[in-house]
Order: C-alpha cells, then structure tokens, then sequence
C-alpha cells in the first residue's frame, strides 16, 4: 500500500536524527557517514530497529548525501551505497514490522543538496544538479524505496531541480522540506510564500520544515505555510537550538518538552511529523505516545491564484497586480535594437526602472524573427533574476522558447500570450 493511502487517516511519525546517532556510534566530524551502509552496516540498521522501536512509521535512510559528486574517491559508487542504505531499512523494518506484526513501516529515499550553489550565485549548472539528483532516485527506487525525501534544502532553485529529477524520472510519492532560519528565510532568501508557491506548482505530495531550528521557532512558520497550502505538512525540527560545550553540541528542549510543542502543531494542522539533529529514539517515542491518537484535521480548501520568485510569492486575491511590460519589443525600437545587439544592459535598465515604479511583476518577451529566441529568453530571464527578485511573466508564442524559460525560471512564473485557439 502508498503511503499516501494514510495520508490524513492517521498522523504519521517519521524518525529523529540520523546522524546525532551515528555521531553516539562514533562517527567523526567530516567523515561520510553513508559510507557506514558498507562498512558498518550493523550499525545503520540498529539505529532504525532503534526508531522502528520507539514508534517511527517511515525510516529515512542513509543517503542523505550519496551522490557520486560526494562520494568521489570513496571506492564506492551512489548506486552500491543508495542500494545498501535503502537495504538496511528494508532489514529494519523487516525485524521489528515482520512476520505476524499488523504494523507497516515505509523506508524512504533520503536526497539533500549537493553541497554546491547553483549559477548564477554559485558555479554549478541547473542541469548538473538534475542529473545528480536523477541518479539517486532512479538508484532509490531501484532499491525499493517506498518514498523519496528531498530534505534540508536552502535553495529554491537546487529543490526545483531535485524535485524534476524525482518527478520526471520514477514514480515514488514525494516528499519535500526545507531550512529556514529564525526571519523565516531559506539561505538564497526565499520565504514561506515563494516555497509554498513552487512546491505545489511542481506536484509534491506532501511539504515541510525540517532543521535549522527547534519547534519553539518554527511553530510560526509551520503556522503560516500551513495558511497557504492545501497540501499535507510534515515538521521535523531540531531538538531546540545547539549549543557547544567541550568541543561538543548539545540541544536545549528535552524530550517531554519537545513532545509538548509537536502536540501543538497537531492541534495547528500538521499530518506528519519526525525529528532532525538532536533528536533521539526518546523523542519519536514521546511524539507517539503524546499525538499518536490525534486525528489530523482535514484542510480547508483554499482557493488561490499565486506567482513567485526565487524570494517571494504574489497573490492575485489580494487586489491589483502591476505588470510591467518594457521588456517587450512591439512598439520600441530601441528595445529591439538592444535585442539584435546583445545589450543585456539595456535590458536590465529596463527592468531597474520598473521595479523603481513599482511594478509586481516584469513582462519578458524577446520574440524577434532575426534573432535565436530560444537562447535570447533564457540569457534574459537568467541576468533579470540575477539582479532583480521580481517574478517574471515568461510571454511568447515559441512553444519551445516557453517551455525551456518556465524549466529554468527560479520560481513559478506567469505565462503571457497563451489562448484558447486550438494551435496554440
């Protein structure tokens, strides 16, 4: 059976912190942990039977960060350690959940970021990215993998590329969390809105807050993103915020404590919930034991018309949208001119001006007959979201242009000059 199918029947409990239990076994600062599910397989498998114990109903397992890129020089591929942390889950859950028991457990496909940002801030391509991520999904799900979990990501545009590269490319059910800091940003400054608006435009089933801080500070944002989305919450926090002591990191919410606050957001609306670093087989057993018999409340249909950018999101209920369209060649002959010339410059003086106007939104058309239209979007679109963090209405009636711009756009963009004429 999907876990979907549970979706909503019952809350659901994901298990705690991986690593804070492989740190109690002895792994060391910088050490690649996945290695573990080859060289110390015992040991990955007792920490599960662990969360199994304490009432977890899905496992993550070890391959937060097992991609070749990561693994380079290890001796090992991703597929042989994706394959061996998904097998370990399967032994797991087969020991605690076998024969006899009425109990069912899922073993999730773990995915995190590579570690590396993607241009134009950082040096790694969009498409690079997607190919990583592709290959340990397609290695997850080979494995046996009940669920994919993109988890702990920063960025909107690595998630966009993370969650194409599940979507496209197997059919596990997705689910997908993100950092925020205590101003309720993730690291490249994307908000609540601009996740929630591109989370669910990309089809995630189910979407979240992990890390990054402890349920007392991110009981609002949880709190806000499940105001704006009609999809399922899961919320894995840290066990409070860290603290070093003798070159060692402690937490500061006890289980008792956190248990409380997980209780909380129950009553808030979440579906799911686990716990990230810090957090023990204490702490799932107590989430169990203190919000195992609530039952989710359903969500309230919302209805909503809503566009984003790489930081914030635009919500047409909430009155006028100024879309500036300077960006647009009919009519301006200086603008195709800059066109014909390659004059980013121009262009993106374009755009400085109609922010300073206060447009909401920027047009970007740069259909020109002489010119490659395909190539032309895309440089443009890319210098504007380098510079300028409005969302952007991709316009153009080159099917090819449109689709390519509306994959590579950091965000979910609005679309210009579609009708309702049949070739179009």
């Amino acid at each position: 059976m999907s876990i979907l199918n549970e979706l909503g029947k019952k809350m659901l409990f994901f298990d705690g912190g991986l690593g804070t239990m492989l740190q109690a076994k002895g792994s060391s600062p910088g050490e690649i942990t996945e290695l573990w599910n080859i060289t110390r397989p015992d040991d990955v498998c007792d920490v599960h039977c662990q969360y199994l114990m304490a009432g977890a109903d899905v496992i993550t397992a070890n391959t937060f960060g097992a991609s070749d890129l990561k693994l380079s020089g290890s001796g090992y591929t991703s597929d042989e350690v994706i394959s061996a942390g998904i097998g370990l889950v399967k032994e797991a859950i087969n020991r605690v959940c076998g024969e006899g028991s009425q109990r069912k457990a899922y073993a999730a496909m773990d995915i995190s970021s590579t570690g590396k940002l993607l241009k134009p801030i950082g040096t790694m391509e969009f498409d690079e990215a997607y190919n990583i991520f592709k290959d340990m999904a397609l290695s997850g799900e080979k494995a046996g993998a009940d669920l994919a979990i993109i988890e702990t990501m920063s960025d909107t545009y690595e998630l966009k590329a993370a969650v194409l590269a599940v979507k496209e490319n197997t059919s596990l059910p997705l689910f997908v969390t993100v950092t925020f800091d205590e101003k309720g940003k993730l690291l490249t400054g994307a908000d609540v809105g601009a996740v929630v608006t591109l989370l669910e435009g990309l089809g995630a089933d189910v979407i979240g807050i992990n890390c990054g801080l402890g349920p007392v500070q991110m009981r609002p944002l949880v709190q806000q993103m499940l105001e704006m989305t009609n999809l399922p919450v899961l919320v894995n926090p840290n066990a409070g915020l860290p603290r070093q002591e003798d070159g060692k990191t402690f937490y500061d919410i006890t289980p008792e404590q956190f248990a409380e606050q997980m209780e909380l957001m129950a009553g808030d609306g979440i579906w799911l919930m686990g716990g990230c670093c810090g957090t023990t087989p204490e702490y799932i057993r107590l989430i169990k034991e203190r919000c195992g018999d609530i039952t989710p409340k359903p969500i309230e249909k919302k209805h909503f018309t809503r566009i984003s950018s790489y930081s914030h999101s635009i919500d047409f209920d909430d009155g006028h949208v100024i879309i500036g369209e300077r960006i647009n060649p009919t009519g301006k002959s200086r603008f195709k001119q800059a066109l014909r010339d390659g004059d980013i410059d121009y262009i993106l003086s374009e755009g400085f001006a109609q922010e300073e106007a206060g447009a909401h939104a920027l047009d970007v058309n740069v259909g020109l007959p002489e010119i490659n239209e395909e190539e032309t979007i895309l440089k443009v679109m890319r210098e504007l979201q380098s510079v300028i963090d409005l969302p952007l209405q991709i316009d153009s009636a080159n099917t090819t242009a449109m689709e390519k711009a509306l994959r590579y756009y950091n965000g979910k963009a609005m679309v210009n000059s579609v009708n309702g004429k049949k070739e179009s």
